[in-house]
């Protein structure tokens, strides 16, 4: 774990490790995809917008989904970079997500609708995922109701 928040050559080589030796066992796969998700490393977002394209990634699994996405979202320092950018994949996610498990996407949105905690520009860009969410056709009913109870004031 610590050694994922490390910029080092001995992570990557690690975490290949670990991942080639354990790939046949999803239960420890999916805590491999957590715990990259929860790295502080700057770069977090960016590493888990790429495990998102892993082939051992799938939003049909709900485990790997949770694992992930659900991981990501609670990762303070990379959710909440300053670009946005952990909003803007947490809500692509969430909406690929929705059609595949309505309710799993439901349950992923919460760190979205913690807006009203963080600073004025961080809340507008938190806000304007969730507006894109909503805009989303044929959205389920489940992450429809979270995502508008989320907005309200």
């Amino acid at each position: 774990t610590t050694l994922v928040g490390i910029d080092c050559e001995e992570r990557e080589a690690a975490l290949d490790i670990f991942y080639n030796r354990y790939a046949g066992d999803p239960l420890v796969i999916d805590k491999w995809f957590q715990t990259q998700a929860l790295s502080p490393r700057l770069d977090t977002a960016d590493v888990v917008a790429a495990l998102a394209r892993h082939p051992d990634f799938s939003l049909a699994n709900p485990n790997r989904a949770r694992a992930l996405v659900g991981a990501f979202g609670v990762n303070q320092r990379a959710f909440h970079r300053a670009d946005g950018a952990g909003y803007a994949f947490l809500a692509d996610q969430l909406i690929a997500l929705d059609r595949l498990n309505p309710q799993t996407a439901a349950k992923l949105l919460p760190p979205l609708g913690r807006w009203r905690r963080l600073d004025e520009a961080r809340a507008t860009m938190m806000r304007t995922q969730l507006e894109r969410i909503l805009a989303t056709p044929n959205l389920s009913r489940d992450l429809s109701e979270q995502a508008s109870r989320s907005l309200e004031a």
